[in-house]
């Protein structure tokens, strides 16, 4: 049994290409060389006919007939040449196989050529962004795909899109925090670390609220964070090294309550969504999330913390087309007014504005000193 591989290739578009592809939407060199020898009947005249010499045809079939331990053309001294029993039923083969997958393999065939058309097209831009999962940034990516700039977008925590960024795995990333946290505060000690001033620029993106995901009607009466210590209430936490994570553990290092207070505290979800179907699914009373997500589970929310999300690149990056064109689709009126259609979102006057750390971060200023903690 002979193992198949696929692959594709780029070529100057041509009318004669187009014909050929509809024929025979996926291509095999060998098939070729063989369909070409049994219609002119010799090696030469097959040469001659895909526009190649007689030695590199010569040299390929028997390279196959090597690789395949099968004969491919037979001759017979004074008789044109013909195909081998085997490379009929070769050929036979193919046949059916582009008969049975012809639509699959041209459904297949116009996907990458889209998909690949970005490479090749001079107005286009490409940025690779971490952010912490966040629902206007996935609204953002089909906004701005549709202006020619295309976000290559990897959700993970704040602090490992930080990470991502200072060790150049992307070129953008994205992170949230209070509007005004402490200098002391864990989230302030946790980021301050991870941003250079001098090195690093915030794109101003978005205000958003962080507040609590519950059951309709809040059966248990959770209003503040220091109520999920309440006996019997089951939490839904989101993973170490997230926003909202460290967001809740500053809240509860400053309440004086320890996480093993809060049943649940331990059972971790990867985004907004996956904590707002755990707790539409009876599996925990409460999780901390978005508006957005609460909606779209018909759950209910209670707002605790408005959050600015900021976009951070590196200075060196601030006039590449790609950067360039980000902060010109976060500038643009539709932009805006697409912003405040979302729930739990409110547009910003610095959106698209480059701001410097000292500036934007009011708790920059404080020395963290040996203080640092990063989780």
């Amino acid at each position: 049994m002979q193992h198949i591989n696929l692959s594709y290739s780029w070529t100057p578009h041509s009318e004669n290409d187009a014909l050929r592809n509809r024929l025979s939407p996926i291509r095999n060199p060998l098939m070729d060389m063989l369909q070409a020898v049994r219609e002119s009947g010799s090696i030469a005249a097959a040469a001659k006919a895909m526009q190649l010499s007689y030695r590199h045809v010569w040299g390929e079939l028997k390279r196959w007939e090597q690789a395949l331990n099968q004969p491919l053309i037979l001759w017979e001294k004074g008789q044109a040449a013909r195909l081998s029993e085997f490379a009929d039923k070769l050929l036979w083969a193919e046949r059916q196989a582009q008969a049975r997958l012809s639509p699959q393999i041209s459904a297949l065939q116009a996907e990458l050529e889209k998909t690949f058309a970005v490479a090749f097209d001079a107005n286009s831009h490409l940025l690779t962004v971490y952010a912490s999962h966040d629902d206007a940034l996935v609204h953002l990516r089909e906004h701005s795909a549709r202006q020619s700039l295309h976000l290559d977008m990897r959700f993970c925590g704040s602090v490992d899109a930080l990470r991502a960024l200072n060790e150049g795995r992307c070129n953008v990333a994205g992170f949230h925090a209070p509007v005004q946290p402490s200098p002391r505060s864990l989230v302030a000690r946790t980021y301050k670390p991870l941003l250079r001033t001098g090195q690093h620029k915030l794109i101003g993106f978005a205000l958003r609220q962080q507040g609590l995901i519950v059951a309709p009607g809040n059966p248990r009466g959770v209003r503040q964070l220091g109520d999920l210590a309440q006996a019997g209430l089951r939490y839904v936490n989101r993973s170490l090294g997230t926003g909202t994570r460290l967001l809740l553990d500053d809240a509860l290092l400053t309440a004086g309550i320890l996480p093993s207070q809060i049943m649940g505290y331990e059972h971790e979800e990867s985004s907004h969504a996956a904590v707002a179907a755990c707790v539409a699914a009876g599996q925990a009373d409460a999780g901390l999330g978005i508006a957005s997500a609460a909606q779209a589970q018909g759950l209910d929310f209670v707002p605790l913390v408005q959050e600015c999300y900021w976009l951070v690149c590196l200075k060196s990056v601030l006039e590449t087309p790609s950067v360039q064109a980000l902060t010109q689709v976060l500038q643009s009126d539709a932009w805006r007014q697409h912003m405040d259609t979302l729930p739990g979102y409110e547009s910003t006057e610095l959106a698209g504005q480059i701001q410097s750390l000292k500036k934007a971060l009011p708790w920059w200023h404080f020395k963290t000193g040996h203080n640092t903690h990063t989780p």
